[in-house]
């Protein structure tokens, strides 16, 4: 019988059906009772009727087969609810599948659970909505999850689901992969269809999955990865991804290592971490470090205000009124697009676009690999939109009742807005930017990968405050096999943790490796012990980091 969802890998778990020794049925059955337990608010649908109906049927010789799923909330399940993770939104329902979750059923074969929770229309890098309340990180409840993918990242770092969707226009699944200690692979532009509508806003968009090992990352590619004639941005799939692995030699690859890429400001503690975790990735490898001077120009606000002037199309004649429903940052970021967004600032963000993907272009030329940090600092409190709250421009507005009026006439005040804009100085995005560099430090280390295009992964590198860090590492465009290599070699030098230690008690789980599939590794993060204790709702683990082999 089984009491708990699997904590390994899905892979693993496909291995367990296929030998008898759980049964789909009963694994989704554990899966449905833990959801409906959980505290993490991970999950903002759940179809328990379709996922015992999957489970029943499901065929386990599939590469996935029985894998109870996540799927992010704003992808497109039919007859599912399709709110984007907004109020505006609550009623609609889909009317297709996705074209990527139409193969990882039918091709994958696994049995979806539910929706996870996402930030409101993908557009912020924190998971709180109006819609759905606050996801919390299994790691210490209380702290973000990240986004958009948060909820897929809490729900696999959490011990709910061994699998779950995600998608990244500016981060969005490497954001919340650092933040929960998993793996998070963002593919090169196209690698994963978008179908059947390929929609624009943002055009930076791949899909993927949040994921506690390579194996499952890479097997995922193999179900999901190919053309498909309603996404003309797709690319055709190398095939044999997870066969793969581990066939490439990385000795002599030449790396730059750029903690704070995009001239981020990090933590106390990130840069050194980062550096120490690329020392050994180096060291084990040998690999060469490149001292190469990284500066691609931070786009974020401009990318920002480009796919909330798309949105604003979506919502249609529903805006302004619907600014009621809406996050505080996404109404007023609304407001200041529709305010500053013109033809001569979209000019300007496209010549920097070509700037960035220039600067990125050279960068490639003199290095192989470059290394950096996934996020700014360790999770930060849940309720917050920003790691920095000493001079964050939107929490000062939000708790200022001064502000608070002046943004609602603002928000509310269209003529102003159109009469304002043309006198706008070209440059106000750069001054807000400059005045206030939180507002564009968050998904500034991910960003310039979706600009360009090229892939990059998240990999988990140790803690920071008893908190996940992650390393970022990018590669050329089309290099994703590489990438997966690189990440390979991390997981059986210095394994994570599949699930955060707050999730058991007593034994940490099993992990597969493509090498030996049945290692059971028990370690903590490495780079400092776990505090005893973190939190009076969790139990912690006190464990001394040993590599796992």
């Amino acid at each position: 019988m089984t009491d708990t969802p699997w904590q390994g890998d899905a892979s693993s778990l496909v291995d367990a059906f296929r030998a008898g020794e759980r049964s789909p049925v009963e694994e989704t059955e554990a899966t449905l009772a833990a959801i409906g337990n959980s505290k993490l608010n991970s999950f903002s649908f759940v179809d328990p009727e379709r996922a015992l109906e999957a489970a029943k049927s499901a065929d386990v010789s599939l590469p996935f087969g029985g894998v109870p799923t996540g799927i992010k909330e704003l992808e497109q399940v039919k007859g599912w609810p399709d709110t984007g993770a907004s109020l505006a939104f609550a009623n609609r329902v889909a009317t297709v599948n996705s074209n990527s979750n139409k193969l990882l059923f039918n091709r994958g074969g696994v049995v979806p659970v539910g929706l996870t929770t996402a930030s409101e229309f993908g557009g912020l890098n924190v998971s709180i909505t109006k819609l759905n309340g606050v996801t919390h990180n299994p790691w210490r409840h209380g702290r973000t999850v990240g986004g958009s993918s948060g909820g897929a990242a809490a729900s696999v770092a959490g011990g709910l689901v061994s699998l779950a969707t995600g998608g990244d226009g500016g981060g969005s699944i490497r954001i919340p992969a650092g933040y929960t200690g998993l793996l998070g692979m963002k593919g090169t532009f196209g690698r994963i269809t978008r179908g059947p509508v390929a929609f624009s806003r943002p055009n930076t968009v791949v899909q993927g999955n949040l994921s506690r090992s390579v194996r499952d990352a890479a097997r995922f590619y193999d179900v999901c990865a190919g053309v498909d004639p309603y996404d003309p941005t797709s690319l055709p799939s190398a095939g044999d991804w997870e066969a793969n692995l581990g066939t490439h030699d990385l000795a002599g690859l030449r790396v730059a290592v750029v903690p704070n890429l995009g001239g981020v400001t990090l933590e106390d503690g990130v840069e050194q971490r980062i550096r120490d975790e690329a020392a050994a990735l180096m060291a084990d490898n040998n690999m060469v470090q490149v001292n190469v001077d990284v500066r691609p120009p931070n786009l974020a606000a401009q990318w920002m205000m480009g796919n909330l002037s798309t949105l604003l199309v979506e919502l249609g004649d529903m805006w302004p009124k619907c600014a009621k429903d809406l996050t505080d940052e996404v109404a007023i970021g609304l407001y200041l697009s529709q305010s500053m967004y013109n033809l001569r600032t979209a000019a300007v963000a496209e010549e920097m676009r070509v700037e960035a993907n220039q600067a990125m272009a050279r960068a490639f030329e003199q290095v192989d690999l470059i290394i950096a940090a996934s996020n700014p600092g360790p999770a930060f409190p849940a309720e917050s939109s920003m790691s920095s709250t000493e001079n964050n421009l939107i929490e000062k507005a939000k708790s200022s009742t001064a502000a608070k009026g002046a943004l609602r006439t603002a928000l509310f005040g269209t003529k102003l807005a159109s009469t304002f804009a043309p006198k706008l100085p070209s440059n106000l995005l750069g001054r807000v930017s400059e005045k206030f560099p939180e507002m564009v430090n968050m998904g500034a280390l991910t960003i310039i990968a979706n600009i360009y295009g090229n892939p990059a992964v998240s990999i988990p590198a140790g803690t920071v405050g008893g908190l996940p860090v992650g390393m970022q590492v990018l590669a050329r465009h089309h290099e994703d096999p590489l990438l997966f290599d690189v990440a390979l070699a991390v997981e059986r030098e210095r394994p994570w943790l599949l699930v955060a230690p707050a999730v058991t008690d007593a034994a940490l789980p099993r992990r597969s490796s493509v090498s030996s599939p049945a290692i059971s590794c028990v370690g903590a993060p490495r780079g400092e012990l776990m505090s005893p204790c973190l939190g009076s709702d969790f139990s912690w683990l006190v464990v001394v980091s040993t590599p796992c082999r």
